[in-house]
């Protein structure tokens, strides 16, 4: 049974070596504003106060957004939100990167023009003096690492920004170890915390990505960690297709997850689920956040319900035998080495 959202309590633990704690499931928030293909959005402004409204009810103190959601509303609303809070009490994260203006190709990537620009208007949006982490969305191979770490750093120097933080949708460690290399050469602030695709359907990080991570002491704080809601148990191999999920108007969702060797793997974690008493998403969670590694996964949510479902996985304690057991169930790409 799912407990109330004040009946919660999430613990923190270290961000990597920022000296700053997080709390140990961060909030995401790309579903605020979010306009779907049909026009509607998809979490509303009193929607996305009521989440966070839950979130902090549970404990949570680590918001996840980006200058592009829901073109800009949802760091809106959470701007909006910490007005009437102490906002030292919170840890705001923020991303920059994808392309804000139609016919300007010097408003998408992190060139310095963009990212300074970026920064000034998104701290305008959440009505806030400073950014505690300032991620780049994606990697901008136009931009040199020199460059970009240059532009960041002066970031941190004038306080706009705290700390940095690199996400991605493919492994890109070699990437990162060279920009802070060159941060380090500098004297200049590196990249502290990686935000990498990771859930037990997509395995890509496993290998180099989470062993530089490991090494080096760097926070990971991975996004869909609930493969965009395939590890749910909404999906079934042998159901139509629910009217209101993703997968019924993404081709692109049907091809990537529902694949027999993906529900193989989602009956493992339906067993796994039974087990422990706990939902096919709170396991799924659960295992995540059991990864050697892994720092804080981030989740999202469209209801309170689902929130205090979600936050509740903090409190799933999986046996050495049943992570190996998920973990077991699709070989991830380095499996064997």
């Amino acid at each position: 049974m799912t407990p109330e959202l004040d009946d919660i309590d999430l613990d923190t633990v270290p961000l990597g070596r920022t000296g700053l704690r997080t709390s140990e499931l961060q909030l995401g928030t790309w579903r605020f504003g979010r306009v779907t293909e049909a026009g509607n959005v998809e979490i509303d402004e009193d929607r996305a106060h009521e989440l966070l409204d839950g979130y902090e009810a549970a404990g949570g103190r680590y918001i996840d957004t980006a200058d592009v959601y829901g073109g800009g509303d949802c760091e809106r609303w959470i701007g909006d939100w910490l007005a009437e809070r102490d906002r030292e009490r919170y840890t705001i994260a923020s991303k920059v990167y994808w392309q804000i203006r139609d016919g300007d190709p010097n408003s998408r990537g992190t060139n310095r023009k963009n990212v300074r620009h970026r920064v000034d208007a998104l701290l305008d949006r959440l009505d806030t003096d400073y950014l505690d982490v300032l991620y780049i969305h994606r990697w901008d191979d136009e931009t040199p690492a020199r460059e970009l770490m240059k532009t960041l750093n002066g970031l941190v120097e004038s306080g706009k920004v705290h700390y940095l933080g690199a996400s991605t949708l493919h492994p890109n460690a070699w990437k990162v170890a060279r920009a802070n290399e060159i941060a380090r050469n500098e004297g200049w602030e590196p990249f502290k915390v990686l935000q990498p695709r990771y859930n037990l359907v997509d395995r890509e990080v496993e290998g180099d990505y989470l062993e530089f991570a490991r090494q080096r002491n760097l926070a990971v704080s991975p996004w869909s960690p609930l493969g965009q809601g395939f590890l749910t148990g909404k999906y079934d191999r042998d159901a139509d297709l629910p009217d209101d999920s993703k997968a019924a108007e993404s081709s692109r969702f049907q091809e990537s997850y529902l694949t027999e060797q993906n529900f193989d793997l989602h009956d493992e974690l339906d067993a796994v689920a039974d087990e422990v008493d706990a939902t096919p998403a709170q396991t799924a969670l659960a295992w995540l956040a059991h990864r050697d590694g892994v720092t804080a996964p981030i989740v999202g949510a469209r209801t309170t319900d689902q929130l205090a479902e979600n936050l509740a996985a903090a409190e799933i304690d999986l046996s050495d035998e049943q992570v190996d057991r998920l973990t077991a169930a699709k070989p991830g790409p380095y499996d064997g080495l």
